[in-house]
């Protein structure tokens, strides 16, 4: 068991050590699971969606407010802003806002 157990290492050689060539990738899946806890909160609380269009929208929604969060956008400023809802002034589209956090 131990000998599967090296060679698997040993075939993922390249992907373990990657972290070592992209030191932004964390060691850690804290982001990940922090990313998902609000649907299973939501999940646990409501039982889930009646639907299946239910379920998309909050998944989009709750993403789209993940991703606002992370780029440090105001929500429901951006969702107005998409809406056509005036406010100060535009924001700009999300991957334009993402493509300037990742260079950065």
């Amino acid at each position: 068991m131990l000998d599967r157990l090296l060679a698997r290492l040993h075939r993922r050689k390249h992907e373990l050590l990657r972290v070592l060539d992209r030191p932004e990738i964390p060691l850690h899946t804290n982001g990940s699971e922090n990313d998902i806890r609000t649907c299973v909160i939501k999940r646990k609380i409501s039982g889930g969606a009646v639907s299946d269009a239910g379920r998309q929208a909050r998944d989009v929604l709750l993403g789209l407010m993940k991703t606002c969060m992370k780029l440090d956008v105001a929500f429901f400023r951006y969702l107005g802003d998409r809406l056509g809802i005036p406010t100060q002034e535009p924001i700009p589209p999300l991957p334009h806002l993402i493509r300037q956090a990742a260079q950065a």
